[in-house]
């Protein structure tokens, strides 16, 4: 019986094989490593093993569970490849400490500060008497709050210019070196 099972299904197997390609086509799989196709040979198989033939015609039934085992192969791709992306900027931000200056078409890595502890408010307080008011309220904003340029602009009434010039200010006092370099501090 297993024999003759087989049998058949080779044989409606080569009759329908192209089906599989129909589908992985309209669904706009490319498959190198043909794991699509093989989804799509196992969905025939299993759709000839629940085959019931008073519920409609053989051929629409493949074509049924073919598309659908490989739309759901595609969203499983599509969720691991997310998870992948998201471990690697998760890596990325913890390698680089996630801190940028961005200046037109580059990003550059803004150093680690370890003088200045953001939970040191003792030390927040020595920054503070060094800026003036404005660029205590981007350093405030900006990097303590994390709110846009444009939101503060529109906070402290006022152009991004003017709230990016603040930081630019901030920067330059900030930017003082040590020969070592480490940060100095801002009562230098």
């Amino acid at each position: 019986m297993k024999d003759k099972e087989e049998m058949q299904f080779e044989e409606i197997f080569k009759q329908n094989e192209r089906r599989i390609y129909y589908q992985m086509q309209r669904l706009g799989i490319y498959d190198p490593s043909r794991e699509f196709y093989m989804e799509g040979l196992y969905a025939m198989w299993i759709a000839y093993k629940k085959y019931e033939p008073d519920k409609g015609p053989l051929a629409t039934y493949f074509n049924y569970t073919i598309r659908n085992r490989l739309i759901d192969l595609l969203r499983k791709k599509s969720r691991t490849l997310q998870a992948e992306e998201k471990i690697r900027e998760q890596s990325q931000t913890q390698l680089q400490d996630g801190n940028y200056i961005r200046k037109s078409h580059a990003s550059y890595p803004i150093p680690n500060i370890p003088d200045i502890l953001l939970d040191d408010p003792i030390q927040w307080r020595k920054i503070k008497s060094q800026l003036t008011e404005n660029q205590w309220k981007w350093v405030n904003f900006y990097i303590l709050g994390d709110i846009s340029i444009k939101d503060i602009a529109i906070q402290e009434n006022t152009t991004p210019e003017a709230v990016k010039s603040w930081g630019k200010q901030v920067r330059k006092k900030l930017k003082r070196k040590h020969g070592d370099g480490s940060f100095a501090s801002l009562e230098d």
